[in-house]
């Protein structure tokens, strides 16, 4: 008697330690700008980048350094008490920098490459392919 559950189903959940294996560098990459309040902010945008080579991944990037320039520009020209709209604004700026960051890192997919788009070329033969002749 044959099983009625799919083969894909049959090897069964993956182990605790191949979830924590994959999950662990996304953490730890996540844990760059936590751990440095933004300061690297655009590390974990860069490694991702760096692996799937997309340009919307590079323009993420591009994103985080800007808002990580802004908010060292911002640093370096307040003074150290600050009160009101400059305070929110460089409360706004660390927080973009170190949370969006960190979710960025966690969130972006798993950092392997993609295949790439599918190349123009004869449609293959086929039922469909035949009708549109």
């Amino acid at each position: 008697m044959e099983s009625a559950v799919p083969v894909a189903a049959e090897a069964g959940p993956r182990s605790a330690a191949a979830v924590v294996m994959t999950v662990t560098p996304r953490v730890l990459l996540a844990a760059v700008p936590v751990v440095t309040l933004g300061m690297l902010s655009f590390v974990p945008s860069l490694v991702v980048a760096a692996r799937r080579r997309r340009a919307s991944d590079w323009l993420v990037c591009a994103g985080f350094t800007a808002a990580n320039v802004a908010w060292l520009i911002w640093a370096a020209l307040t003074p150290a008490e600050t009160r009101g709209a400059e305070f929110a604004a460089d409360l706004l700026l660390v927080l973009v920098t170190t949370l969006g960051a960190a979710a960025h890192a966690l969130f972006a997919g798993s950092g392997r490459r993609t295949a790439g788009p599918v190349a123009a070329g004869p449609v293959a033969a086929g039922p469909v392919a035949e009708g549109v002749k």
